[in-house]
């Protein structure tokens, strides 16, 4: 089902998540994906405890085979020009969550997912994000309702320290895509993601 598909893929800066997404990107490139790689301004700024930016940028041009697109400029030809089968965000922090859901194209990634939409295809978003059942909770539910868009599961990662806190089990991203391509969306959204003892 995913062979042959184009399928851009956008990263933002939740940085601990990185280590869950790499290996999905993997495994889309041995089903016969092929990936354009898109990256926000922190994933290219940013260096953590979790890495540093440029080795997370040379990590997704050696399992891409592409330098990812970084620029707004670079990412408006996803729309008419090099039209995408389906746009992937994963991960998808709170803050990009919030643009997203209202209409504030501001990034390459977001770029990226607002023409992938005019052109009639999903958009699958996986969530990392501290206040998805907080402030941002507005923003999920208008994302859950929106037409073209569809969501990787996702549950409570720490609902002890970090009660308002979801993110996506991104083992279940391939399935996930493979629904969204027939405009579907996986079920269950809802999952168990961690017991805190």
């Amino acid at each position: 089902m995913l062979k042959g598909k184009k399928i851009g893929f956008g990263i933002t800066g939740s940085h601990c998540t990185y280590a869950a997404v790499f290996p999905e990107m993997q495994k889309l490139i041995d089903l016969g994906a092929e990936l354009v790689p898109v990256i926000s301004n922190t994933v290219q700024e940013t260096d953590t405890r979790f890495g540093k930016a440029e080795d997370h940028i040379k990590t997704i041009t050696e399992i891409t085979g592409r330098k990812p697109i970084g620029s707004i400029v670079d990412a408006e030809p996803l729309g008419p020009v090099e039209p995408l089968d389906c746009m992937v965000i994963a991960p998808l922090t709170g803050n990009s969550m919030s643009r997203l859901a209202n209409g504030i194209s501001d990034s390459a990634v977001l770029m990226s997912a607002k023409a992938t939409m005019r052109n009639g295809n999903p958009v699958v978003l996986g969530i990392a994000t501290n206040d998805a059942l907080g402030l941002n909770g507005v923003n999920l539910m208008r994302l859950m309702a929106t037409k073209l868009i569809y969501f990787v599961p996702y549950g409570q990662d720490d609902y002890i320290k970090k009660p308002n806190s979801l993110v996506a089990d991104m083992t279940l991203l391939s399935s996930t895509i493979t629904q969204a391509l027939s405009h579907k969306q996986i079920q269950p959204v809802l999952i168990p993601k961690m017991v805190t003892e």
